[in-house]
């Protein structure tokens, strides 16, 4: 695969702020922005929550590598992928290949408060809060590889945009 480091990849926990910061950073740059989980949901004909329950994780996150090899053939895109899309390190190494990574990261009252009981959230069935701590200490270390982190916690989404073009530019 041919890489395209003009593109911009966002990662990051669930509430951290890829897909608005995306929609930010696409209107700035003129870039298209690709939301991974609408690509997804495009690809298998059904909602995230619905291919969870009927075909359940591991499906999931087969659909989630392929459809992130498709999206980084493009080039001039910003990328807003799903919190766990680096779980493999195939895709870690993909992102990296082929665009400019960056972490954004929260605490996780900011990311309970921005994604709270989200029906369309699987992963945060069974208590939005509890399950939030246990993934950012289960992931605390896989948005490591990124490029560069920012922390959105306290920051409108113009701001960290912003914030990633000063340093994407420079």
């Amino acid at each position: 695969m041919q890489g395209h480091k003009d593109n911009i990849i966002l990662i990051g926990m669930m509430g951290t702020g890829k897909s608005t910061v995306g929609a930010h950073l696409a209107a700035e740059t003129g870039y298209q922005l690709v939301d991974m989980d609408h690509e997804i949901e495009l690809k298998a004909g059904q909602s995230i929550p619905d291919i969870f329950a009927s075909q359940g994780e591991a499906y999931f996150r087969e659909l989630e590598s392929s459809v992130l090899r498709e999206v980084l053939q493009r080039e001039h895109v910003i990328v807003a992928t799903g919190g766990g899309c680096v779980l493999r390190d195939a895709n870690c190494q993909i992102m990296l290949d082929n665009g400019w990574v960056v972490a954004l990261k929260a605490d996780a009252a900011s990311i309970i408060s921005r994604v709270g009981e989200d029906p369309n959230r699987p992963l945060l069935a069974g208590g939005a809060a509890e399950r939030i701590t246990q993934l950012l200490e289960e992931r605390k270390m896989a948005y490591d590889f990124a490029h560069c982190t920012i922390d959105t916690a306290g920051k409108s989404a113009a701001e960290v945009a912003s914030d990633i073009l000063i340093r994407y530019r420079v």
